[in-house]
């Protein structure tokens, strides 16, 4: 590895520790630098690609654990369902090749964008004060994300976030709590996974990481007590989506 191309892994991995944290779609990032930078094969990429995500989600989960917006008592359900579903997705993933998802993936992620700026009020304003139990096909739906978080991760947090805000009527900050700590959660077991199958790139995956653990790190703490902190994440997660379609698109 050129020193230019350490550069680029650590910079590109700050600026998706930063997405991840207040949106999704970060892999779309690190994945391009890894594929397209760094020279990997797309397994191998895969599997070195979460490496950086559990780093960066060790440093989010940090700040907003310390910061009262990841509830245990309230969220462990919704983590459990969907740890259990990244197991079934990780054992799909060492069977079978993603690229055949790779077409299908674009036009969801272009179906999720129309309609994340459909109803911008109800991803702003959304309040999670005195929230009920969600029904029993909430946490199936929580299972299948992390079949496919397991699977291939890149663009998981976009759907878990919609899921959240939509079905469980999570504001945007603690959803993205959620996310980020079940991610860690259940990507340290596929990682294990990966490594096992020879699909991980250590040195690769370890120059994005930094910049994730960094960017994840500083942008839950400071958007855990900004003021617009709702407003700030819509706003991110618009930006996440349009640079995962540019990428997959063009």
């Amino acid at each position: 590895m050129e020193w230019w191309q350490i550069a680029i892994a650590i910079i590109g991995g700050g600026i998706a520790g930063f997405i991840n944290t207040l949106a999704g779609s970060g892999s779309a990032i690190t994945l391009t630098i890894l594929t397209e930078i760094l020279g990997l094969p797309p397994n191998i990429a895969n599997g070195s690609n979460r490496i950086g995500v559990f780093c960066q989600g060790i440093g989010s989960s940090y700040s907003f654990i310390k910061n009262k917006k990841l509830i245990w008592s309230k969220d462990r359900w919704i983590i459990m369902a969907t740890f259990l579903g990244a197991m079934v997705g990780f054992w799909i993933a060492t069977t079978i090749s993603n690229a055949s998802f790779k077409e299908v993936f674009k036009y969801l992620m272009v179906l999720m964008l129309f309609t994340v700026l459909i109803k911008p009020k109800r991803w702003i304003n959304v309040s999670d004060a005195n929230l009920e139990n969600p029904a029993w096909w909430f946490y199936l739906l929580c299972f299948l994300i992390g079949i496919y978080g397991g699977f291939i991760q890149m663009g998981m947090g976009v759907f878990f976030l919609f899921l959240m805000v939509m079905g469980a009527k999570y504001n945007l900050i603690r959803s993205n709590a959620v996310k980020v700590f079940v991610t860690a959660s259940y990507t340290i077991v596929g990682l294990t996974i990966f490594h096992y199958k020879g699909l991980v790139d250590w040195k690769a995956g370890g120059c994005i990481a930094i910049g994730q653990f960094i960017g994840g790190y500083i942008t839950g703490k400071w958007i855990s007590n900004h003021a617009k902190a709702n407003e700030i994440a819509y706003y991110a997660l618009l930006l996440a989506l349009s640079i995962a379609l540019f990428l997959l698109f063009f």
